[in-house]
C-alpha cells in the first residue's frame, strides 16, 4: 500500500475517532479501494463501519437506493448519482458521514462530455450537510483510481 495514502487514513481515523464519528463508503471506480485502505489501519473498526461496491447501476439502485431515474438522466458518473450513493450508504448504514465515488477510470469508457479521468465525490453527514466536487484527473487506471482515494479521504478533512 502507498505510505502516503495509510498516512492519510491514520490522519483520517484519529479526526473520527476523537470526535466518536463512524464513516462508511460507496464506491463504484475505485472498487474498494477506499475502504481496504482506510481498513489497513489497525483498530479502524472503531471508526468504520462499512463499504459498499455498487460497479454496475444494478448494485448502486439495489444497494444504496439510488434512483433509476437519477441514472437515467445524469448517468451512473455524475454529481447527481455521487450525492445519491453518499445518502444512501448514510441511510444503509451506521455512519455519521459518508463518502462515495463513482468516475471513470479508464482506460476505456470515456466520452467527450466525460473523458477518462472523471471523478465525482461525495460526502454527506448525517446532520444533512453534504458536498460533491467533481475531478479530472491525468494518468493510468491505477493513478486514476489512487488519486481519487487519495481526494476522497482528502475531502473528509475539508468536509468535516
Amino acid at each position: 500500500m502507498d505510505a502516503e495514502l495509510f498516512k492519510l487514513a491514520e490522519q483520517v481515523g484519529r479526526l473520527l475517532k476523537t470526535n466518536g464519528k463512524i464513516i462508511a463508503t460507496a464506491e463504484s471506480c475505485t472498487g474498494g479501494r477506499i475502504a481496504q485502505t482506510i481498513t489497513e489501519v489497525a483498530g479502524s473498526s472503531a471508526w468504520f463501519d462499512r463499504g459498499f461496491v455498487t460497479y454496475s447501476n444494478a448494485a448502486k439502485m439495489q444497494m444504496l437506493g439510488v434512483n433509476p431515474q437519477t441514472l437515467e438522466k445524469y448517468g451512473a458518473v455524475s454529481a447527481e448519482t455521487a450525492t445519491a450513493m453518499a445518502a444512501g450508504a448514510l441511510a444503509h448504514s451506521d455512519a455519521d458521514i459518508t463518502v462515495a465515488v463513482t468516475g471513470i477510470a479508464g482506460p476505456d469508457g470515456g466520452s467527450l462530455e466525460k473523458p477518462v479521468g472523471t471523478v465525482f465525490i461525495a460526502w454527506k453527514h448525517k446532520d444533512g450537510t453534504a458536498n460533491v466536487v467533481k475531478k479530472q484527473f491525468l494518468g493510468n487506471r491505477k493513478q486514476i483510481r489512487e488519486q481519487t482515494v487519495k481526494s476522497a479521504l482528502e475531502g473528509i478533512w475539508l468536509f468535516y
